[in-house]
């Protein structure tokens, strides 16, 4: 027990500390949240007391409303600080990547399967919705990417439903904070074994790349000219 006790001290630490970090993150993308979550917590637990008042038991309907309180207080600041989140993944290279990774169980996620001189980039995700290209970066160019990768899939699997999205804020694309509700919509078509076998077929034909890239531009040459040296010659 005294071992379990220091590991139980330090998991809540760590996530106290992630609570705080979280917060000053948010805080910096949305400057009413204090505000606005302080009116959650204190308006909730004040409608409790009042109502504890009227019917007799101020006791424990403040009770009842301290717990509800801190309940609200969460759920709002939970989709606050994943708005701001997106906000600010919002136009980011691989952002679209970093929410497939974490849509959930039952989804494989392949990054930057295909991409551009332009760093126009198409990820793939396969799932039993089957497979779903999303496309990141100009929505002309990503649709010579989508139509090229669709071709490769028609030619691997072609019993397998392949469904594409292009994030962005334009007519016909998907904003990054719904891009996981829009995968999730997709029907259900393939069994667990199905998904397996898609992936094992995707896995041998290979990929464009096997991690996703960060775009930092041409780098300069040591004499700060933007070439880069050159070997010399034997």
């Amino acid at each position: 027990m005294a071992r379990k006790e220091p590991a139980a001290d330090a998991a809540n630490a760590g996530r106290l500390k992630q609570i705080v970090l979280t917060y000053k993150m948010t805080r910096k993308a949305d400057k009413t949240i204090g505000l606005v979550l302080a009116g959650v917590g204190l308006g909730t637990l004040a409608v409790f007391l009042v109502i504890g008042f009227l019917i007799g038991h101020p006791v424990y309907l403040g009770i009842l409303g301290l717990l509800l309180a801190f309940l609200a207080t969460a759920i709002v600041f939970g989709r606050r600080a994943e708005r701001a989140a997106f906000g600010q993944m919002e136009g980011q290279p691989g952002a679209a990547a970093a929410v497939l990774d974490n849509i959930g169980r039952g989804w494989t996620t392949t990054p930057a399967v295909a991409m551009n001189r332009s760093q126009d980039v198409v990820h793939r995700a396969v799932g039993k919705a089957g497979i779903v290209l999303v496309a990141e970066g100009n929505p002309n160019r990503v649709k010579t990417l989508l139509a090229a990768e669709k071709k490769k899939m028609a030619r691997i699997v072609a019993d397998v439903p392949v469904h594409d999205v292009i994030v962005g804020t334009g007519e016909g694309q998907v904003s990054l904070k719904k891009l996981r509700t829009t995968m999730l919509k997709f029907p259900r078509v393939l069994t667990g074994p199905q998904v397996t076998t898609t992936n094992d077929r995707l896995r041998a034909m290979g990929d464009l790349m096997s991690n996703m890239p960060l775009p930092k531009g041409p780098m300069p040459g040591r004499g700060g000219g933007g070439r880069s040296p050159r070997m010399p010659r034997g």
